[in-house]
């Protein structure tokens, strides 16, 4: 629990008893969490792993919204507002998260008001990740749109540089920024070409020039 950030800073006893409201949800990669009309109950706290957030189209294509990892949280708006989720949600690797119940969660967060102070962050961040990506989509700029997705992921600090690990494929980082396989390796390319970033094996991104990323996000390349 403690790897958790909406839980981190309570201290050892109220940690012990918050765990009395959780139970833990462990899941394997391919398995479906959330399907499309299903009444959510439960919110989910990842704690580690990945999910993929996703909605099926009336030609059913598959659109991804989001992918989840460590920290975040999932089904809360369903939770709370009663409405059947229309995502699709789905493990993309063997995943461990906690689940809280409306009750219990209603509880908890009267207890512990600054776990509710963490959720309304966690949810902050989300939403300025959001209006990130949708000024780079709404752009005819593929590479903004690749610029802002990597500066929205979570990265791990190796030798002083920033390494992202793409939680998905690469075609369905491509389908989910709205643009081909092959454009998006094109766009790649061009970035490690220009010093701004580093392709490690087969999904690690060393963020070599975050400033110049910044830049490209938000279409000022030039």
């Amino acid at each position: 629990m403690t790897r958790v950030p909406i839980f981190q800073g309570l201290s050892r006893d109220d940690q012990l008893h918050v765990a009395g409201f959780i139970s833990p949800l462990h899941v394997h990669k391919g398995d479906v969490i959330y399907s499309p009309g299903q009444a959510v109950s439960r919110l989910l706290v990842m704690h580690s792993g990945s999910l993929k957030v996703s909605r099926i189209g009336t030609n059913g294509q598959e659109r991804v919204l989001r992918t989840v990892s460590d920290g975040e949280l999932v089904g809360e708006r369903a939770m709370l507002t009663g409405e059947r989720s229309d995502d699709l949600v789905t493990a993309l690797e063997d995943s461990r998260m906690c689940t809280l119940g409306h009750d219990d969660l209603a509880r908890l967060l009267g207890r512990y008001p600054d776990v509710g102070m963490r959720m309304l962050r966690t949810v902050s961040d989300r939403l300025a990740s959001t209006e990130r990506l949708l000024a780079a989509v709404t752009s005819s700029d593929v590479s903004a749109r690749v610029a802002a997705y990597l500066l929205d992921q979570p990265g791990q600090v190796r030798d002083g540089m920033v390494v992202v690990h793409l939680p998905m494929a690469k075609h369905d980082v491509a389908a989910y920024l709205g643009t081909t396989p092959e454009t998006l390796n094109r766009r790649l390319a061009a970035l490690t070409s220009a010093g701004i970033v580093e392709l490690q094996g087969r999904r690690d991104v060393v963020v070599r020039d975050p400033d110049a990323l910044e830049r490209m996000a938000a279409g000022d390349a030039d």
